[in-house]
């Protein structure tokens, strides 16, 4: 779900989660958690993530929502 586009997005911006969290200033153990949808960010994180990786919040929701149809 979330988590898992989130890990698509980093990894087609080419950013390691060592890389990703220190560009969004968060720790790499948290963001390995929401990759893992263990955890869910709030909408701030979320925006500090994407805003890392320099795309719009609005395009990971997008992504979820396409897979959640699939379902």
């Amino acid at each position: 779900m979330l988590g898992d586009e989130l890990r698509k997005a980093r990894e087609e911006a080419g950013m390691s989660q060592e890389k990703l969290s220190f560009e969004a200033g968060i720790d790499r153990s948290y963001l390995s958690e929401l990759e893992n949808n263990h955890r869910s960010p709030t909408v701030e994180m979320l925006f500090r993530i994407c805003d890392a990786l320099g795309i719009a919040a609005s395009d990971i929701i997008s992504r979820v929502e396409k897979q959640q149809r699939k379902r």
